[in-house]
């Protein structure tokens, strides 16, 4: 991984780390590298973070001292980009988003003519110009600047695709839905309107700086309680760019990507639709999804953290389902990223074809305990664990004590200065107690 791009593009605090200056010279290399001498136009979509406006007009400026013309998307979700990228014929798409961090972070992203995100070797070509002391030898005059234009039939083409996605419509369901005060704050419920379901809907008025401030996916309780109170028959809760998905049954217990993967998995093999009867997932997939899957008769293989390694490992292997369970799902006939507006109509059109409650579905797979403990460490440090020899003592010590009935797995964080501690295992007070061991002493050996 190189010194700027992480697991999802490149990200930091706005103005700090993620400066209008970097900003400019990553919209001008991106464009170099990504438009391959061609003349034509890049779209940029952005989230609701206040420092979006800000990161736009300097990745804009870079993008049309290249040459090339701008089609502003607005506040859209991160799959409309990837999504109207080809629709529209553009030469690259680049989303301003933090995705599920808090306010003060920002990012930019990228996604190639055809909606996929980067290859690694692409980002390290475009990443070497970034950092390289001598400019890109491209500053067209006259004529020949780019432009800034707005593109308004962004949001209705996008909605239109969902729709194009599913079989049913939503009439006789009640839904309720956390937004995350997101990017989709104005687009789910109209979504779910034009549909027929009934929609209750709250944090949908983001105001720059409430983008992910205690709601949202990764704040599940929010829309946990809203499907109770409201006495709904399915909750969905976005984060702030909308890539991912939890759900919530009518009984208010989460579903969470695993379960997403099982249900929406078994629908398609049942119907003969589920590509080499093979579903994707990844070194976080909770074990009951594997037991699930191989009961089923349905293979499933596993890759690195990262929506980007799943779609690489289903692009290779003409796999058609996968996901990670933090609500990145990823359906390959309908979306080149996770997307979790097109997750949420898959999960809901199920329903609707087999007439099942949206508990019944969750029932499917049984989650092993997990227990999840972040350790804050030096962000020059964090992919070095395994060399501190106490650390690698420790985690093989708490691998024998779970003595075969559970997992340890140790991962840095693509995007913040942060190595997670995941363990999972059948005695939840028991893995509590190592997770938080174990996270505190990398934390004492690798922080500041």
């Amino acid at each position: 991984m190189g010194k700027l791009f992480g697991t999802d593009g490149i990200r930091g605090i706005a103005n700090k780390d993620l400066t209008p200056e970097l900003a400019f010279k990553i919209g001008r290399a991106g464009a170099y590298v990504l438009s391959k001498g061609n003349k034509g136009k890049i779209l940029v979509g952005k989230d609701t973070r206040i420092s979006g406006d800000m990161l736009e007009a300097a990745i804009a400026a870079g993008i049309c001292s290249i040459g090339l013309d701008v089609v502003s998307l607005g506040v859209v979700p991160t799959p409309a980009v990837a999504y109207l990228t080809k629709k529209y014929n553009a030469l690259a798409g680049v989303v301003i988003s933090a995705s599920h961090n808090p306010v003060e972070y920002n990012g930019i992203k990228f996604f190639n003519e055809d909606g996929f995100k980067l290859s690694d070797e692409i980002e390290d070509e475009i990443e070497r110009y970034i950092l390289s002391e001598e400019d890109i030898p491209l500053r067209p005059v006259k004529g020949e600047v780019g432009r800034v234009v707005v593109e308004s039939n962004a949001y209705r083409d996008y909605i239109d695709h969902l729709k194009n996605t599913i079989n049913k419509d939503f009439s006789g369901l009640k839904i309720a839905v956390d937004c995350g005060n997101g990017a989709v704050f104005k687009i789910a419920p109209e979504l779910l309107k034009e549909l027929g379901a009934d929609v209750v809907v709250i944090n949908d008025k983001p105001n720059g700086v409430n983008i992910n401030v205690d709601c949202g996916s990764t704040n599940p309780s929010m829309v946990q309680s809203l499907v109770l109170e409201s006495k709904a028959d399915i909750g969905l809760s976005f984060d702030g760019d909308a890539d991912r998905l939890i759900a919530a049954d009518e009984k208010g217990n989460i579903i969470d990507g695993d379960h997403i993967l099982a249900i929406c998995g078994t629908y398609l093999y049942e119907n003969k639709k589920l590509k080499n009867n093979t579903v994707v997932g990844t070194i976080m997939t909770n074990i009951g999804l594997d037991i699930y899957l191989k009961d089923k008769g349905i293979n499933i293989v596993k890759t690195a953290v990262g929506d980007r390694y799943v779609l690489e490992e289903m692009l290779a292997n003409g796999y058609v389902l996968g996901g990670e369970q933090s609500g990145h799902i990823i359906f390959l006939e309908h979306c080149t990223t996770g997307d979790g507006l097109a997750t949420s109509l898959q999960l809901i059109n199920v329903m609707k074809e087999t007439g099942k409650k949206a508990s019944e579905l969750n029932s499917l797979m049984t989650s092993f305990p997990q227990v999840l403990e972040n350790a804050r460490v030096k962000k020059e440090l964090k992919n070095s664990y395994m060399e501190d020899e106490v650390i690698k003592a420790e985690i093989e010590k708490v691998e024998n004590v779970l003595q075969g009935e559970g997992r340890v797995v140790i991962r840095p964080s693509g995007t913040e200065p942060l190595v997670r501690v995941m363990i999972e295992g059948k005695d939840m007070e028991k893995i509590e107690r190592l997770a938080k061991e174990l996270a505190d002493l990398i934390e004492k050996r690798l922080g500041n």
